[in-house]
C-alpha cells in the first residue's frame, strides 16, 4: 500500500491530518485536543501511539491546540522550522530536548517509505510552510492558510495526485459578516486566507490529468458553506478549462469529524 491520509479536522476550530504509509505515519499540526485526536484516529483504526512524528505548519492556536500535550503523552518528535519553534516554545509547555527537532524550510525528511518535504507559504505567522508527501510515484499535497497561491507554491503543490487546499471564505460572506473590519482586511490580505475564488483560480495551474482529487479544507465555519466552496471552486476551474481538459473531483472536509481514508493509489 502507498500513501493514505485522513482529514481529521479542517477549519477555525482545529486543524490535524495523518498522512501513512506502511513504514512512516506523521501526524500534520495537532490543532484539536490530545483527546479528540486520539478518538478520531482510533474511529479511522489507528492509534497515535503508531506515529513517527508531528510535523507543524505555523504556531497558530487552531493548528497547535493539542501539540505539547500529543507530543508528551506519545513521545513524538516534533518538526518546526526555528521561527515556529520560537514561538511554539511560548506556548505549548516543555518538550523532551530529544523531540524538539528543526526542520529548514525546504527540506525533504523521511519518515520509513514517505518522504516529507515542506515550502514557504504566505501568512501572518513567524515562517508558515505547507507540506508535500512522497512515496514512489504518489504525490499528496497540503496547502492551507495561504495569503494566496505564489508562483512558488503552484511549482511545489503542481502535478499532485491528491490535494488539500485551502477554500477559506465567500468574499462577499466575509465583507458582509459580524467581523470588525481590521480582521477581515487581515483575513482577505496577501497574508490572511485562500478565497473560494482564489482556490478554484489557482487550482487551475496545478491540477494536472494526474490529480484524482481536491479536498476543500479550512473553510470559516461564518463566512462559507462547503456547497458554497464547491460550487464556486468548480465554476472557476470550468470558466478556465476547455471542455475535455481533466478535471479533478472535489472533496469535502469537517470542522467536527474526519474524513474516511483516502488511499492515492485507488481511482
Amino acid at each position: 500500500m502507498g500513501i493514505r491520509f485522513c482529514v481529521l479536522g479542517s477549519g477555525s476550530t482545529g486543524n490535524a491530518t495523518v498522512v501513512a504509509t506502511e513504514e512512516g505515519k506523521v501526524l500534520i499540526d495537532a490543532g484539536l485536543s490530545a483527546k479528540k485526536i486520539d478518538q478520531l484516529l482510533k474511529e479511522r483504526g489507528m492509534s497515535a501511539s503508531e506515529l513517527d512524528a508531528i510535523v507543524v505548519t505555523h504556531e497558530h492556536a487552531d493548528h497547535i491546540k493539542g501539540l505539547g500535550a500529543v507530543a508528551r503523552k506519545y513521545d513524538l518528535p516534533v518538526y518546526a522550522n526555528e521561527k515556529t519553534w520560537a514561538e511554539l516554545d511560548r506556548q505549548i509547555g516543555e518538550i523532551a530536548e530529544e523531540n524538539r527537532c528543526v526542520m529548514k524550510t525546504g527540506e525533504m525528511l523521511e519518515f520509513g517509505s514517505l518522504q516529507v518535504e515542506s515550502y514557504g507559504i504566505s501568512h501572518d505567522a513567524a515562517e508558515p510552510v505547507g507540506y508535500c508527501f512522497y512515496h514512489e510515484e504518489e504525490k499528496l499535497s497540503v496547502a492551507t492558510d495561504l495569503g494566496y497561491m505564489s508562483s512558488k507554491v503552484k511549482e511545489k503543490i503542481q502535478d499532485s495526485d491528491v490535494l488539500v487546499l485551502e477554500s477559506n471564505h465567500d468574499i462577499e460572506m466575509l465583507r458582509m459578516g459580524r467581523y470588525p473590519w481590521n480582521i477581515k482586511r487581515r483575513i482577505l490580505s496577501d497574508v490572511g486566507h485562500l478565497s473560494n475564488e482564489a482556490a478554484g483560480i489557482g487550482l487551475v495551474d496545478v491540477m494536472t490529468a494526474k490529480t484524482k482529487r481536491v479536498y476543500l479544507a479550512h473553510l470559516s465555519r461564518d463566512h462559507n458553506l462547503m456547497d458554497l466552496a464547491r460550487l464556486t471552486v468548480n465554476s472557476m476551474v470550468e470558466e478556465r478549462l476547455a471542455s475535455d481538459d481533466h478535471r479533478a473531483k472535489l472533496m469535502d472536509t469537517y470542522h467536527d469529524r474526519a474524513t474516511e481514508w483516502d488511499v492515492l493509489k485507488d481511482d
